[in-house]
């Protein structure tokens, strides 16, 4: 396997780490963070200028890439800025879209390259516990309209999304795989009410609740009752992306921690030199490079299909998980009391570790996921 970028690749990386390193540094980002909108829509513009949700998709819907590697290379850079702005959504919606979209939903894409559209994935619900299949909002038909109703949870950026990928449930019981669609629906529907709140890594989150919204029948996303497919489809780029996110937010935290090993002195001496916290460090870094490879199987695997491609994207979230949250103790604890402190940015690399864990699933749901797809596979 060749784990070389491509000569595009590695030029939309260099752009795309040089205008975060200039525009979006950590004190710009805190102000966008801490802002009552979580996000900048001016931002968000001039990061679609530079090409990163085109590279999400193929020629076929108006993109250039669309590879895991490209998904890849993206948000290694946006984990290396703590970029907030809703680039997961755009991935997750623009790829079911892509997938199970009819053409008007596919022009939806082309909005999004062009930064003219922002999205939300609302999927979540209170006690879900991870499950894809978990889905008891419902939509019904009449004639040729459908009527919602639900409740969704964690809808990132929800308050600012233009439009919502939401799944509901048109048969079956709340477990099943089959009878889940997908509808598009304009946050600003009527029966449509946002709730937002603050998120302890930066950015902002919604519950979002669904009384009686009527949707004409093109809000509908492919076939009624097989959206569990599209879900795993989409979703699957959604895990890759956050693995190569976290790799991206590990590697800055281990360059702050060994620049503060370089230059912290006690004794008289840097505190770099004491054999102990060595040893330390060179655990974390053999940490961060399994997790690096791990995100790169992910990525070479989420174009694929069945059992294969599953268990590389849980064991890739899974790695993050654990690792994420032994970078963020270590680095934090290296750093002694100051690396609590809210004006250092390595305390803000550290909650969005923890937090990384917590999105599409945590390790202990895809530690139990990657083993049952195991015995599967055994049978």
């Amino acid at each position: 396997m060749n784990f070389q970028h491509t000569e595009d690749r590695r030029m939309l990386a260099d752009s795309l780490n040089r205008f975060i390193a200039e525009q979006y540094g950590f004190d710009a980002r805190d102000r966008i963070a801490r802002s009552a909108e979580g996000l900048s829509r001016d931002m968000w513009r001039r990061f679609c200028e530079l090409g990163i949700i085109g590279a999400f998709f193929d020629e076929t819907v108006g993109g250039f890439g669309g590879d895991g590697f490209d998904v890849a290379v993206v948000f290694e850079a946006l984990g290396r800025g703590l970029v907030v702005e809703p680039f997961l959504d755009a991935l997750i919606v623009g790829r079911a879209l892509a997938h199970a979209g009819n053409e008007s939903q596919r022009e939806v894409i082309a909005k999004m390259v062009d930064g003219a559209v922002m999205v939300s994935f609302a999927h979540d619900e209170p006690g879900s516990h991870y499950e894809l299949s978990r889905v008891s909002t419902r939509a019904g038909r009449s004639d040729q309209h459908w009527t919602l109703n639900g409740a969704k949870g964690v809808v990132l950026q929800g308050e600012q999304a233009d439009m919502l990928l939401v799944s509901a449930r048109t048969s079956n019981d709340e477990y099943d795989e089959a009878g889940i669609s997908l509808f598009l629906v304009p946050r600003d529907a009527k029966g449509v009410t946002v709730r937002g709140d603050g998120k302890i890594d930066g950015g902002r989150a919604a519950e979002v609740l669904f009384d009686n919204v009527a949707l004409d029948a093109d809000a509908l996303v492919g076939v009624e009752g097989d959206g569990f497919a599209t879900l795993v489809h989409s979703v699957g780029y959604g895990l890759v992306a956050l693995a190569s996110e976290a790799v991206g937010a590990m590697d800055v935290a281990k360059e702050h921690t060994l620049e503060y090993l370089r230059t912290r002195k006690q004794f008289g001496v840097a505190i770099g030199t004491f054999q102990a916290l060595q040893h330390r460090m060179a655990d974390v870094l053999l940490e961060i490079e399994q997790a690096r490879s791990a995100a790169i199987n992910a990525a070479a695997a989420v174009g694929g299909a069945g059992v294969e491609r599953e268990r590389a994207l849980s064991a890739a979230k899974y790695s993050v998980g654990h690792i994420g949250a032994l970078v963020a103790e270590e680095s934090i604890q290296l750093h002694g009391g100051i690396g609590m402190t809210w004006e250092l940015p390595l305390a803000h690399y550290a909650k969005r570790l923890v937090m990384i864990d917590h999105q599409l699933g945590d390790e202990d749901h895809h530690l139990a996921r990657y083993m049952e797809l195991g015995r599967q596979s055994a049978a």
